[in-house]
């Protein structure tokens, strides 16, 4: 049975409609592909870590895990926020004393955006819209110790899931005690 010719208009349209639907999908699909590019190449070095001799500041910082987050807080019986946690860190594992806020911290070590991170840098994220708004401790194979928010406990997250690698602004290096 041969179709007519209003089946045949039909399929055409179909088939036309469908090829444009796709056409629109892969396009839609590679902007997003390219829009986060950047980010997940800017991520990718923490998937090849070193060792820089500061292993023990990674080690505080997991051991940290689980205890409440609170806001301005500083020590594991009170609670800690994300700067808290990491000047408590580094303060009792490494003698090193850091500025108590996120901004000031950032300004402190050296950059290591070229290089592989090592367990106890400090990562920084975009998560206000503000360049350093949040930051925690690299613990080593992607992962780092933070404390997030209100509500939460001080925990070990992916640097590499879609929510920080869309933020990460910065790996920082603090081998030296700051100036």
């Amino acid at each position: 049975m041969q179709p007519t010719p209003s089946k045949k208009i039909s399929s055409c349209r179909t088939l036309l409609g469908c090829g444009i639907f796709i056409c629109a999908i892969l396009t839609l699909s590679g902007c997003s592909i390219f829009g986060s590019k950047s980010n997940a190449s800017r991520v990718a070095q923490f998937k090849q870590d070193t060792s820089v001799g500061t292993e023990d500041i990674s080690i505080a910082a997991v051991g940290l895990v689980g205890v409440p987050y609170r806001y301005g807080g500083n020590n594991p019986k009170g609670g800690f926020d994300c700067s808290g946690l990491i000047a408590y860190v580094f303060s009792k594992s490494a003698n090193i004393k850091l500025p108590r806020t996120i901004q000031e911290m950032s300004s402190k070590g050296q950059s290591v955006d070229n290089q592989a991170p090592a367990p106890g840098d400090l990562v920084f994220f975009n998560t206000t819209g503000e360049r350093y708004s949040h930051a925690g401790i690299y613990v080593g194979q992607g992962r780092f110790v933070h404390a997030p928010s209100a509500g939460g406990t001080v925990r070990l997250e992916q640097i590499t899931s879609p929510y920080w690698a869309a933020r990460f602004t910065e790996a920082r290096r603090l081998t030296t005690p700051p100036q």
